[in-house]
């Protein structure tokens, strides 16, 4: 069989692919394909491999050789799944393998933030601890997790784990139902509840029409002004114009963000542009946006591509059973 992976590049270059490999005739692989280039390199493929290169029901339709779409991902809204169903083209995607990578930044950046790591490392490259009168140089003082809230919107394995980890530190954990519930599931807590007591909220949710701008104006509201927003799940959870403003007027304290509801994002995002406008003197110190990279450890990367060599190997195994 053979097989195209059309956006290698969303992989770092060191991932192995040879476990793919080996359940192949053949694999071609592309750093990055634009739509009108899918016909021409997919035409004579049995598998394709994408990440977030689109295949709609007018593309599959000029495909009749491709027998199996692998999603280098969890979700599936790249593919038109209805369109694939009545073309016989299986489809499958990988979950599970970006929980470790995941759980571990959303730490990362909560002790980064708590314990002022980089601000001391900083003090002490400029000399202040050497030009300190006692043994130590405090700076920004540090604060514990232990006893905080940790509010979590999301509780599958992503909220889970978060979860676990946040009762390793000693926090307090509450697991919010979803807004406008009529009744509270057991070991949950209202999300208007979660909101308001939350230390940390995390998000962890998907992307629906209900969870569309989630946060915004109204929800940010009821936030304490010292909270930490982290969201790691979908930018459209989060009203970028809104957080801006709670940000400016220190209705929150400090936001993470490491996905936008554009990506790649354009270079105007009024996010990305208050916190890179140094020029002005109006520098927005505090958020934090990194590059949709938490799911992306060395070892997250590598699951996600053995894991769809494992699907492959099961279609394979299936096909001949049917064969």
């Amino acid at each position: 069989m053979h097989a195209v992976f059309l956006d290698q590049q969303t992989f770092s270059s060191n991932i192995s692919l040879s476990a793919i490999e080996q359940q192949l005739g053949s694999l071609t692989c592309f750093p990055t394909t634009l739509t009108e280039q899918i016909i021409e390199r997919c035409q004579h493929a049995d598998i394709v491999i994408t990440n977030k290169v689109l295949l709609n029901a007018q593309t599959l339709n000029q495909l009749p050789k491709l027998k199996l779409i692998c999603i280098a991902a969890t979700g599936t809204n790249n593919v038109d799944l209805h369109a694939a169903l009545e073309l016989g083209i299986a489809v499958n995607n990988v979950s599970g393998y970006s929980t470790a990578s995941l759980s571990q930044y959303v730490f990362a950046q909560m002790l980064e933030y708590f314990n002022q790591t980089s601000h001391h490392n900083h003090n002490t490259s400029q000399g202040l601890w050497q030009q300190s009168p006692t043994f130590c140089h405090h700076g920004n003082g540090v604060s514990e997790l232990n006893g905080k809230t940790l509010g979590i919107i999301g509780n599958g394995d992503l909220g889970q784990a978060v979860a676990k980890l946040g009762l390793a530190f000693g926090m307090q954990i509450l697991i919010a139902e979803r807004p406008n519930a009529t009744t509270i599931r057991t070991g949950r807590h209202s999300f208007e509840q979660v909101l308001a007591q939350a230390d940390v909220l995390s998000l962890h949710c998907p992307q629906t029409p209900e969870t569309e701008n989630l946060i915004n104006t109204n929800t940010l509201s009821q936030m304490k002004p010292s909270a930490m927003l982290i969201n790691t799940a979908r930018g459209a959870l989060v009203n970028s114009d809104d957080l801006l403003v709670a940000l400016k007027t220190k209705q929150i304290a400090y936001a993470v963000l490491d996905v936008l509801e554009q990506e790649p994002p354009p270079a105007d995002h009024v996010l990305l542009a208050a916190i890179a406008d140094k020029q002005s003197g109006a520098q927005l110190n505090n958020l934090k946006i990194t590059a949709h990279i938490a799911w992306a450890s060395i070892e997250s990367q590598q699951r996600l591509l053995d894991l769809i060599a494992e699907n492959i190997a099961a279609y394979k195994a299936a096909a001949n059973e049917i064969g």
